[in-house]
């Protein structure tokens, strides 16, 4: 027999409900990792944005109004 077969016989709250949980059982770890080092790298690349905007802001700001390339 298919999956799909066995799952169109099971009730509605089998599929719906006692099935997301035992995953949930199952890879809640895993799901947790995941999404962690998911939220990790997001924090380390917004720091980094903000850092280089940061020094972009400092440079400007104590370069003067000097526009040319040639300080450089």
């Amino acid at each position: 027999m298919a999956i799909g077969k066995i799952a169109n016989r099971l009730p509605w709250w089998v599929k719906w409900i006692v099935a997301p949980v035992l995953v949930l059982l199952v890879f809640g770890g895993l799901i947790a990792n995941v999404v962690g080092v998911l939220i990790g790298l997001l924090f380390k690349v917004l720091a980094l944005v903000a850092l280089v905007c940061a020094l972009a802001f400092v440079v400007r700001k104590f370069k003067g109004s000097s526009n040319s390339r040639s300080d450089w």
